[in-house]
């Protein structure tokens, strides 16, 4: 939406997961809604800032005949964990974006995440997904019921030199919280 003091845009969705998962049923979810703004008035930056919270459930009880960990079934972690040590399963994500465009060749993103588990009684996740036929593609280790997984601060930018080539440079610093201390 158009404002007098710049560009407001708003993303949100969710999904439902439903069926089996071995012999127990499986009732999943996730979600996300995201705030977006570009402000008018500083040309020679272009800003956009995002915020928004993504939550996917967890499984607090494995023995309950319920499985109720969201399961990621086609992960992209480079686009949207360019330091992929979580993913979207068993995961809250509290984040703010920056991204600044001064120059048509020129894209710098800085973001910050609060990261959690959903549930402190399931695993904390990371992985790309399943993508060969000898491995599940995801790595699981309890958090021993802690939920703060870590603060993620990173910066990259790309410079585009020809339609068909860009340099990027990235670098990102996860802050360990309980999750990974247990």
């Amino acid at each position: 939406a158009e404002t007098s003091a710049g560009t407001l845009d708003l993303l949100g969705w969710g999904v439902a997961q439903t069926g089996s998962w071995g012999r127990q049923d499986h009732r999943a979810g996730a979600g996300l809604l995201e705030v977006g703004f570009q402000p008018k008035g500083i040309p020679a930056l272009k800003p956009w800032l995002r915020a928004g919270y993504s939550r996917t459930t967890g499984d607090d009880n494995p023995t309950d005949g319920t499985h109720n960990t969201f399961f990621q079934l086609m992960p992209t972690p480079r686009p949207y964990a360019k330091f992929p040590f979580y993913d979207m399963v068993n995961n809250e994500d509290r984040y703010a974006i920056l991204t600044l465009r001064p120059h048509a060749r020129l894209n710098v993103v800085s973001e910050i995440h609060a990261l959690r588990m959903t549930s402190g009684g399931d695993l904390w996740y990371s992985g790309g997904g399943v993508f060969q036929p000898w491995t599940f593609g995801y790595a699981g280790r309890a958090g021993g019921g802690a939920r703060s997984l870590a603060t993620l601060t990173d910066i990259g930018a790309v410079i585009t030199v020809h339609k068909q080539f860009s340099i990027e440079a990235y670098y990102g610093y996860a802050n360990g919280k309980r999750v990974l201390f247990e």
